[in-house]
C-alpha cells in the first residue's frame, strides 16, 4: 500500500516518520511552523531501542558515527559518592550497543538530510480538517494539501490532539523544571555520563565525541519559575556539589542556557489514531525525561507506523494495528518514567532520600540491568 501523507511537525519524531513512510513508497510532506528546523536544544541519549529504530530507517550508522558511547559513569550523591555504577560494556553485550550521546541538533540534521528538500514545508502552520471520504485536508496558509494519511507529530502542545480529543485534559506540569546547555568548549571529564541526586534537585552530564558536554539541572519548582540570571542561580545552588559540576557550569555561556518546565501527558489517551490521523511522539505520549526514553519512543512509533502501513491493505487497518502495538508500550514507559522521577530527583525529605540511596547501593547489578532491558530490548519490525 502506498499513498500521500502529511506529517505535522518537523521534530525528531516527525522527521523519522517521514523517512519511514518514504522507505515504504509513500509521498510525504513535512509541515513545520517554525521558520528554521531543529538546530537548537541541548543533548540527547539514545538507547538500543532508539538506535535500532534508526538502523531500520537507514540512518543508524550516521548517528553512531556522530555519537559517543556511554561506557562509564553512573549515579552519585552531591558529595561525590557512588549510588550505582554504569558499565556500558555489559549493556553492549546484552543489547548490542551502549547508550549513545549526541547533540540534539546533530541528530535532527542527520534526519533532515535523509529527506529531499522539497519534502519539507517550513514556516507554515497546519490546520487539519476532513476533505472528503478517505482524504484529510491540511491547510498550510498559501498551500492546501490533501492526503491519505496525516501524522500528528506536533509535540506536547499538539493542536491536532486537541482537535481529536477535545475533552482530554492535555499536558500537566510534573512538578519539575529543567535548565540545560552544551558547554562552549571541551571539558575534562572522567566519565561519559553521570546523574547526581540531591534533595529536590538533579544534575547530570553527557559527554560528546568532540570533548564538549551537555549538562542538565532539574529542580523541583512550581511551573513558570524563572531566574534573572539562570547560570548564576545554578552556580549558587550547586556550588558545593562534586566535580565536574562547577567546571561544566564555568564552561557554559550564559546565553546558551535553556529553561523549560517539565510537562507530561499524565492522562493516557484512549487511542493514538482517529480515522486517517495518527498521533506520534510527544503528541501521543509526552513523558518526563527520567528514563531518557522520550525520543526513543518517538523513533519506535515512526518505524512501527511505517511497518503497519506496509503490511496492511488499508490505512484504517494499519492505524488500528499501530495503536494496538504502540499505545500499551509507550504508556507503560511513560508511567515508569514518572515513577523514576518521584523516586529520584523529586524526593526531598532527608529520610526518604537516605532510604532511596541505601536501596540503590544494595540493588544487585543484575537486577538493575533487568530494569534497563525492559525498555531497551525492543526489536523493530522490518520495513520491506
Amino acid at each position: 500500500m502506498g499513498g500521500t501523507a502529511v506529517v505535522v511537525g518537523g521534530g525528531i519524531g516527525g522527521l523519522a516518520a517521514a523517512i519511514g513512510l518514504r522507505r515504504i513508497g509513500w509521498e510525504v510532506t513535512v509541515v513545520e511552523r517554525a521558520a528554521t528546523l531543529g538546530d537548537a536544544g541541548a543533548g540527547i541519549s539514545l538507547a538500543a531501542n532508539g538506535l535500532r529504530a534508526l538502523d531500520e530507517l537507514g540512518v543508524g550508522k550516521a548517528v553512531r558515527d556522530a555519537s559517543r558511547g556511554q561506557y562509564s559513569g553512573g549515579t552519585r550523591t552531591p558529595e561525590g559518592g557512588w549510588l550505582a555504577r554504569m558499565d556500558g560494556a555489559v549493556l553492549e553485550r546484552a543489547v548490542g550497543t551502549p547508550i549513545m550521546g549526541i547533540p540534539r541538533s546533530t541528530l535532527h540534521r542527520l534526519l533532515r538530510e535523509s529527506l529531499p528538500a522539497e519534502a519539507l514545508l517550513i514556516g507554515s502552520a497546519a490546520a487539519v480538517g476532513q476533505a472528503g471520504p478517505g482524504t484529510v485536508r491540511v491547510d498550510c496558509g498559501d498551500t492546501v494539501l490533501d492526503a491519505d494519511l496525516v501524522v500528528a507529530a506536533d509535540g506536547i502542545g499538539s493542536k491536532v490532539r486537541e482537535l481529536l480529543f477535545p475533552a482530554h485534559p492535555g499536558p500537566v506540569h510534573s512538578g519539575s523544571t529543567v535548565l540545560r546547555a552544551i558547554t562552549e568548549q571541551p571539558v575534562g571529564l572522567r566519565t561519559d555520563f553521570e546523574l547526581t541526586w540531591g534533595r529536590g534537585a538533579e544534575f547530570g552530564h553527557i559527554a560528546f565525541h568532540d570533548g564538549r558536554a551537555e549538562w542538565h539541572a532539574v529542580l523541583s519548582l512550581p511551573a513558570g519559575t524563572r531566574f534573572p540570571d539562570p547560570l548564576a542561580e545554578l552556580r549558587r545552588r550547586f556550588r558545593t556539589w562534586h566535580d565536574p559540576i562547577p567546571a561544566l557550569l564555568d564552561a557554559t555561556r550564559p546565553g546558551d542556557v535553556l529553561h523549560h518546565d517539565v510537562n507530561e501527558l499524565r492522562t493516557p489517551l484512549p487511542s493514538f489514531a482517529v480515522g486517517r490521523i495518527a498521533l506520534l511522539g510527544d503528541a501521543a505520549h509526552a513523558m518526563t525525561p527520567n528514563l531518557g526514553q522520550g525520543a526513543c519512543q518517538a523513533l519506535e512509533d515512526a518505524v512501527s507506523l511505517a511497518a503497519a502501513l506496509s503490511a496492511e491493505s488499508t490505512v484504517e487497518a494499519a492505524l488500528t494495528r499501530y495503536d494496538a502495538e504502540r499505545r500499551p508500550r509507550s504508556q507503560e514507559v511513560a508511567r515508569a518514567a514518572r515513577q523514576a522521577g518521584r523516586m529520584g530527583q523529586q524526593l526531598s525529605h532527608p529520610l526518604a532520600v537516605a532510604l532511596r540511596n541505601t536501596a540503590m547501593r544494595l540493588t544487585p547489578s543484575r537486577a538493575a540491568m533487568r530494569m534497563i532491558l525492559r525498555h531497551h530490548a525492543w526489536v523493530p519490525p522490518r520495513l520491506n
